[in-house]
């Protein structure tokens, strides 16, 4: 059988948020984020989470602008821990501490 060699810009795009349709998706995506102790990729998380909530909605929520909110939520972001955590609670999600 002969394989077929597949390029990979014929792959289909990858979107995490199509995969995040419960709650507890939400929070072991969010946990398993949290291990990696990347602020950025924290931001990115919020930033799928929010989308498959729904931008405009957590927008209305947090009272924060949809494009800032697409801004202070896109890969590589550096977002104040108030927009953090007015997003969080408009997720309906908290970060939790625990012991290392």
């Amino acid at each position: 059988m002969k394989r077929k060699t597949v390029k990979a810009t014929e792959l289909p795009d990858f979107d995490v948020a199509e995969y995040l349709d419960s709650d507890e998706a939400i929070a072991d995506y969010l946990t398993q984020v949290l291990a990696e102790n990347d602020g950025s990729l924290l931001a990115a998380a919020l930033g799928d989470i929010a989308r498959a909530r729904g931008m405009s909605e957590i927008a209305a929520s947090t009272g924060l602008a949809r494009e800032a909110l697409y801004k202070a939520l896109r890969p590589g972001a550096q977002p104040r821990f108030d927009t953090v955590s007015r997003v969080c609670a408009a997720l309906g999600v908290r970060l939790v501490a625990e012991t290392a």
